[in-house]
Order: C-alpha cells, then sequence, then structure tokens
C-alpha cells in the first residue's frame, strides 16, 4: 500500500465516524489519572511558546492543555474531525494538516504532543515523522508520545458507533519506539507503562529534542 492509500483511508475512516468518536472520547481523560498526571507533566516541562497537538481528534486534549495554562493548537489529519474540534472548542485554534509533511517552520514550537495519533502510521514511516518532529520542535524542547504497546498490526474494519473502517492499528514495543526517538536526535527522560495486565495496554515515552 502507498502513502497516499493508507493517508487515504485513514483520513476517509476518520471523517466517517467523527462525531460517534468525539462522543466517545469526550470525558475520556477523566476516568485516566495517569494520562492526566502525564499531560500535566508535560505541561510543566514546557516553557514560552506554542506547543502543537499532532492528531489531535475532535481536540479534548488540546483543551485540557489549555487548562492546565498551554497555549496548545491541534493538527489533524481529518477535516471533519477539525470541524469537531473547532466547535466544541472554541477560541483555541485547529487546522488539517498531515503529521508525515508538517507545515510548521523550523524550530517554531516549544512543545509537541502525538497523543495515541501515531497507531495508524506504518512502521516504514515512523523516523521520517520522528525527523519532521525534530524539525518543527525548538532545541531542547519536549515531546510526548502514547501509543498501544505491545506487537503486530491488526486491519480495523469497523469502529466508534458501528461505522465502516479501513485502518491498521499498530502495536509497538517501547523500546522501538525509544530507539526511533533516538535515531532522529532525541533524548529517552521517562517512559510509563499503563495497564500492563490488561489486554491492550498502553505507554507514554517523554523525551526532549537535543540541541
Amino acid at each position: 500500500m502507498s502513502e497516499d492509500d493508507w493517508l487515504a483511508d485513514t483520513r476517509t475512516s476518520y471523517d466517517t465516524v467523527a462525531e460517534s468518536y468525539a462522543g466517545q472520547l469526550r470525558d475520556a481523560l477523566t476516568g485516566e489519572p495517569y494520562l492526566r498526571a502525564a499531560l500535566k507533566l508535560f505541561a510543566g516541562q514546557v516553557g514560552v511558546g506554542r506547543v502543537a497537538d499532532v492528531g489531535c481528534g475532535p481536540g479534548h486534549v488540546t483543551a485540557y492543555l489549555h487548562e492546565l495554562g498551554v497555549d496548545a493548537f491541534g493538527i489533524d489529519l481529518s477535516p471533519a474531525m477539525v470541524d469537531i474540534a473547532r466547535r466544541d472548542h472554541p477560541g483555541i485554534r485547529f487546522e488539517v494538516g498531515s503529521m508525515t509533511d508538517l507545515d510548521l517552520p523550523d524550530a517554531s514550537v516549544a512543545g509537541l504532543l502525538a497523543f495515541w495519533s501515531l497507531v495508524h502510521i506504518p512502521d516504514a514511516v515512523i523516523p521520517a515523522v520522528f525527523d519532521g518532529f525534530r524539525r518543527v520542535l525548538r532545541p531542547r524542547a519536549p515531546l510526548l508520545v502514547g501509543f498501544h504497546a505491545g506487537h503486530g498490526s491488526r486491519l480495523k474494519t469497523e469502529g466508534y458507533g458501528g461505522h465502516p473502517m479501513r485502518v491498521h492499528v499498530h502495536r509497538r514495543r517501547p523500546e522501538q519506539v525509544a530507539s526511533w526517538l533516538r535515531d532522529a536526535g532525541f533524548t529517552i527522560e521517562a517512559q510509563l507503562l499503563l495497564d500492563p495486565d490488561q489486554a491492550a495496554p498502553g505507554a507514554v515515552l517523554f523525551a526532549l529534542r537535543a540541541a
């Protein structure tokens, strides 16, 4: 599958499920104390400047960062998701874009968040995505990455209210993600494994762009 194919499938899938997805995630952080703690820690690391929430979906995490005093803005591949984010969180900037080709100047953001937005990116594309993250971050700026921990991939054909989708969901070992980040010029600061005894654990990595 070419890059254009999987990107188009991902965009179409999330345009289709956008309203149902937003409804399910609107209060998702309420029951996630460790994720809220990770976001608070990330917010405390950010200096003066704007922070990009890449793959922001309906904008609930972007809005939470705003509540923490972070000047965050959201970017998402799905125009329907961006429309919902703008509707639900007026006053916060949201724009359509792809993490495979970030339309941001070099060293222009004081922090970057990719919270479970890498799960549909093929392994072969991840190094280029991380190179792009490094390019737009200022030296020593923080990066927070959250993802499904584990092994293997599966094709998701239905989700979020029973709507049709066509996306591959990738699970990854934290040590592999950390290795990709180091190769892209990041220093790993901390790692958190969430729900390790459950069938679908998650992982959060804190990193800094090297000077």
